[in-house]
């Protein structure tokens, strides 16, 4: 039977922190779904089909690489319900550091009570990538500072697009 796992987040934008959690959940499992939150009452940076293409761009190679079918999709109800649906058996969480961890095993916790046939693995982050998060990037590109360290080259591309003819104060 084949393993999916599912690795949901907002990827707004999609980081070398994403793209580290990828490459370890694509050796775990024979299907990697990820899924984009869509939340009426939040206003991201790149609307979900920019998202998606991202996803889809840097993170297709690294699925290839591991020999992992890749699906990218977005989401709109509860995590678990997600799972269920795309008939994931494992929720792929990445931590950074105890912070993560103290947030993510409540999440884990109150998952398993919904849903207990789903399990989360938890992945830890690579030393590079751990202090990188989505929101520091936008913060850093809307201030026209340089992230090429944090996300792949097309996402520095998109994100300077974004970003150009914006008027800092």
């Amino acid at each position: 039977m084949p393993r999916t796992a599912l690795y949901a987040g907002s990827f707004d934008p999609v980081t070398n922190g994403h793209l580290d959690v990828v490459r370890h959940a694509a050796r775990l499992a024979d299907r990697l779904v990820i899924a984009i939150g869509v939340h009426p009452g939040k206003a991201p940076l790149f609307t979900a089909e920019e998202r998606l293409a991202m996803l889809e761009e840097t993170c297709g190679p690294l699925a290839r690489a591991a020999k992992c079918e890749l699906s990218c999709i977005t989401f709109a109800d509860l995590v678990v319900e997600t799972a269920k649906r795309v008939g994931a058996s494992m929720l792929i969480r990445g931590l950074r550091d105890g912070t993560d961890l103290d947030y993510e095993m409540q999440m884990a916790g109150m998952n398993e009570a919904m849903v207990p046939e789903v399990q989360t693995v938890f992945l830890p982050a690579s030393p590079m990538v751990r202090p990188i998060t989505a929101t520091l990037v936008r913060q850093i590109a809307g201030m026209g500072g340089d992230v090429s360290s944090f996300v792949p080259p097309s996402v520095v591309a998109r994100l300077k697009k974004k970003f150009a003819g914006r008027t800092r104060a």
